[in-house]
């Protein structure tokens, strides 16, 4: 099939659904998910679609997926990357974690684990339960505005308190991560909140399931220089790692 023929059926397939995952266009194509990404890039620069995690959508971009939904999606590679992201985690380590399916399952990792006396800063309710009651570790939830939609604490008082520590690790989990446009998320409270914890870290550890690797959102947390470790599974695209750490990660782990 020529790439104006996979174009023409993609923007069909987004006129009938309204919001096209990589998979579901590489599956009606016949395709890799890498060509569908290089014709959702180059419909994307024609203003034909918005990228988005996972897929894409008609250019004037919806709201994300609900925390609710995100949590229950791709629990087996959320739970193998928070695995990878305990090797980091030392015991005595002061931590930084943000709200979001893929960090709640890191959060459920350290609660499991022996590793004793962690300070853990996080603005997750959902974080906050899974570890609530473990002995030996110190949690301080971040004061801000609650907003239930993504179980966390958001806003300028928020992000004061952030400034607030000095941490060990960063752990965040954005919306989407590409070469171009670095790490990015969908609301500007959020982006907000994890760069503020990327600021105040001496390392920066980005957790990225392989569906959000090649995706973009509206608003970038930082650009792909700014990551020390980026922690994926192993369905990731080898080009697309490639192309992010040409474009500055310093490490990759799955």
């Amino acid at each position: 099939m020529w790439s104006q023929e996979r174009h023409d059926k993609i923007l069909l397939l987004l006129r009938e659904r309204h919001r096209l995952t990589t998979d579901e266009a590489a599956r009606e194509l016949g395709v890799s998910r890498e060509t569908v990404r290089r014709d959702l890039i180059e419909l994307e620069q024609g203003g034909k679609l918005a990228r988005v995690h996972g897929g894409a959508v008609p250019s004037e971009i919806p709201a994300e997926a609900s925390y609710a939904e995100r949590a229950q999606s791709r629990r087996r590679q959320k739970q193998a990357i928070a695995r990878q992201a305990m090797s980091l985690v030392q015991p005595g380590m002061s931590l930084f974690i943000d709200a979001g399916s893929t960090t709640h399952a890191l959060a459920q990792a350290l609660a499991q684990a022996q590793a004793q006396a962690l300070r853990v800063i996080t603005n997750s309710v959902a974080v906050c339960d899974a570890m609530a009651g473990r002995q030996g570790h110190e949690l301080l939830m971040l004061g801000g505005a609650y907003v239930p939609e993504t179980s966390g604490t958001f806003g300028e008082f928020t992000v004061a308190e952030i400034a607030r520590h000095r941490v060990d690790i960063a752990l965040i989990s954005p919306t989407a991560l590409d070469a171009r446009q670095g790490a990015s998320s969908y609301l500007w409270a959020e982006v907000a909140v994890a760069q503020a914890m990327l600021a105040r870290a001496r390392q920066r550890v980005l957790l990225a399931d392989s569906s959000k690797l090649g995706q973009g959102s509206r608003m970038q947390v930082c650009d792909c220089a700014a990551i020390d470790v980026l922690i994926t599974d192993n369905e990731a695209d080898p080009q697309e790692l490639d192309r992010l750490t040409r474009a500055g990660v310093a490490r990759v782990m799955f």
